[in-house]
């Protein structure tokens, strides 16, 4: 709000725990549907699963063009110019109508210092903050019950070898690989 938004919700509710991403781009798009708006910022993989469908999810329910993966955006008229990061370092650029979302890259600006004149103005505005019986959907719809994935259990798999460097020459590295490879009955 002390970098300039006009006004602001904040959606909270113990019944929306554990809802994955299509139950989370549903609560969204409830609240979201009969705002007027040009553009919606997701970010593009989400902190605690991983995934990076919130987005999409959201942009289809609501009916409007979507661009995962932004590292750019310039505002050319009624549409929106986007660089979009690719696999292997490539970038693409593709143009979409507002109005749109995107799944937004970390690093794609550099935040504002807030001054304090901004800190007082936040002050003075209203944040609403929501819950589910506001967004008009039910506990069968958000949280574990409304979710698609269920997510049984998250951990870091165990390191079960450890890397073997191969040395020599190009042609013993080869020679060894493919031995490995018979030894495996890859081959």
């Amino acid at each position: 709000m002390a970098r300039g938004a006009d006004n602001g919700i904040r959606l909270t509710d113990p019944k929306f725990e554990g809802s994955d991403s299509y139950a989370i781009a549903k609560i969204l798009h409830k609240v979201i549907k009969d705002l007027p708006f040009n553009l919606i910022l997701t970010g593009a993989q989400a902190g605690d699963d991983g995934y990076g469908a919130v987005g999409p999810i959201l942009a289809h329910l609501l009916g409007i063009p979507h661009v995962t993966m932004v590292k750019r955006i310039a505002i050319n008229g009624d549409a929106l110019r986007v660089n979009r990061e690719l696999e292997g370092g490539l970038e693409e650029v593709v143009e979409v109508k507002t109005p749109a979302a995107a799944s937004i890259q970390t690093g794609i600006n550099e935040p504002r210092y807030v001054s304090i004149m901004g800190i007082r103005k936040a002050m003075q505005k209203e944040t609403k903050i929501l819950t589910l019986a506001d967004t008009g959907l039910s506990e069968n719809e958000v949280g574990e019950a409304g979710s698609w994935i269920k997510l049984q259990k998250m951990f870091v798999p165990p390191a079960e070898k450890q890397a073997e460097f191969l040395q020599g020459s190009p042609e013993e590295i080869a020679a060894k690989i493919a031995e490995m490879l018979k030894a495996r009955g890859l081959v």
